[in-house]
């Protein structure tokens, strides 16, 4: 074996270390400590004002993609089983890792059947039995997302005209529950269900909202907290939200509308590449075969391909815009 082969396989079982190590590493010591700290000053706080921060620093908080709620540790396992439940689909971590082993072993034999190096097709499995499962449970997540933020303003104005009526707010969970279709009714039908079995209405709801981790649904829950706290007629302040919502989406709507170019743009710069690779390999297969076993150029396409994410991650970033 070469300096070049030991080179890539020093490279290869380190970058696979990182990732064992980053994937069931536990949280940090001091971060939990201080989020404890957090906790036990939120409890012991008679202020009003320190209060409505904490819930404000939790709002923020909840704009991440993958966060840990003030006052919790959680382990990466217990992130991917949220993850997962977030998809609105009952699939375990057992289920995930037993897709992920299978499709990187059904990758890996394609490569070696189609005569790729084993270095190839081990990192080939390992890229694609890892990345697409992520890749579908982020668009499963992202989908459901945008259907709960959709029909989250028809939601609370139920809960409006349920209010104006006279019952209480449980009961409007309840009519929600059962009469909006979709990741919203579902998400309060488990609210519902929580209070049934002894569940502050609060606790509750802050449970969906770290599943969620939508801002929408932040925002909800910190204005049933304030109008707890301070008081005030609830049914104009959530129709005052409701409004709000309506218009924080209709500038979501012009703002990918504006930006529509851009990412196509992106999308067509991205592609191209690998449409022109497969259009050369398909006319002439062995033109393009020295990609699967000449190591110089193994080692040229790998790196034209990390340069390459890196661009269309900073066009990605370019063009996606937070409200």
């Amino acid at each position: 074996m070469d300096m070049t082969q030991t080179a890539i396989v020093g490279g290869g079982i380190l970058i696979f270390l990182m990732l064992v190590v980053f994937a069931f590493a536990g949280p940090s010591e001091a971060a939990a400590k201080a989020k404890r700290l957090d906790k036990v000053r939120f409890r012991h706080s008679d202020s009003t004002d320190a209060k409505m921060e904490a819930q404000m620093k939790k709002a923020v908080t909840a704009r991440r993609k993958t966060h840990r709620p003030t006052g919790e540790t959680l382990s990466k396992m217990d992130m991917l089983a949220i993850r997962l439940d977030r998809t609105g689909n009952e699939w375990s971590i057992k289920q995930f890792f037993t897709v992920c082993g299978g499709l990187a072993v059904i990758v890996a034999a394609g490569l070696f059947i189609q005569g790729a190096p084993a270095l190839l097709c081990l990192f080939g499995g390992m890229a694609i039995g890892i990345g697409l499962p992520h890749m579908i449970v982020g668009f499963l997540i992202g989908r459901r997302v945008n259907k709960f933020t959709a029909s989250f303003p028809d939601a609370i104005e139920l809960l409006v005209r349920g209010l104006r009526s006279g019952l209480p707010v449980t009961e409007t969970i309840g009519v929600v529950a059962k009469e909006i279709e979709g990741p919203v009714g579902e998400e309060f039908a488990k609210v519902v269900d929580r209070i049934k079995i002894g569940r502050t209405m609060e606790d509750s709801l802050q449970e969906s909202a770290k599943r969620l981790d939508t801002a929408e649904f932040k925002f909800f829950c910190i204005t049933l907290a304030i109008q707890r706290e301070t008081g005030g007629n609830l049914a104009e302040t959530l129709a005052n939200l409701a409004d709000v919502l309506r218009k924080r989406g209709q500038m979501k709507l012009k703002i990918k509308a504006m930006s529509s170019e851009s990412k196509a743009s992106a999308y067509i710069v991205g592609s191209l590449p690998f449409i022109v690779f497969g259009l050369v390999w398909s006319v002439n297969p062995t033109y393009l075969g020295g990609f699967f076993y000449e190591e110089r150029l193994i080692i040229a396409g790998l790196g034209g391909l990390t340069w390459m994410s890196i661009g269309v991650f900073i066009m990605a970033k370019m063009v996606n815009f937070e409200i």
